[in-house]
């Protein structure tokens, strides 16, 4: 099945991050809309759909529970019981931290 793709913009191979392309290569989603990935370094992405049509992903890697201390366990299963009773204290304003 031929494909196409939008013309990119022009720009410069390295951003002011120092992030440079690595690879390119063109893929067609399934009919099930999914792609593959060649060379995927982990198993899991945090996906962002952006308003232009592109999609950002961005590797996640998975703590196993027995990683994390037992103490922070019962923390977070505490926490979540806490938030299913509608437990909840009021939002933190944390615009003071935003950089301007």
């Amino acid at each position: 099945m031929p494909t196409t793709t939008r013309p990119r913009p022009r720009s410069r191979s390295k951003s002011k991050a120092g992030v440079t392309v690595v690879e390119r290569y063109d893929v067609a989603a399934d009919t099930k809309k999914r792609i593959n990935l060649r060379n995927a370094k982990t198993k899991y992405f945090h996906v962002k759909a952006l308003s232009n049509g592109c999609y950002l992903l961005e590797p996640r890697v998975l703590v196993p529970p027995q990683a994390i201390s037992s103490r922070s366990l019962k923390m977070l299963n505490k926490s979540v019981a806490h938030l299913k009773k509608g437990q909840a204290s009021a939002p933190i304003d944390l615009a003071s931290f935003l950089e301007e």
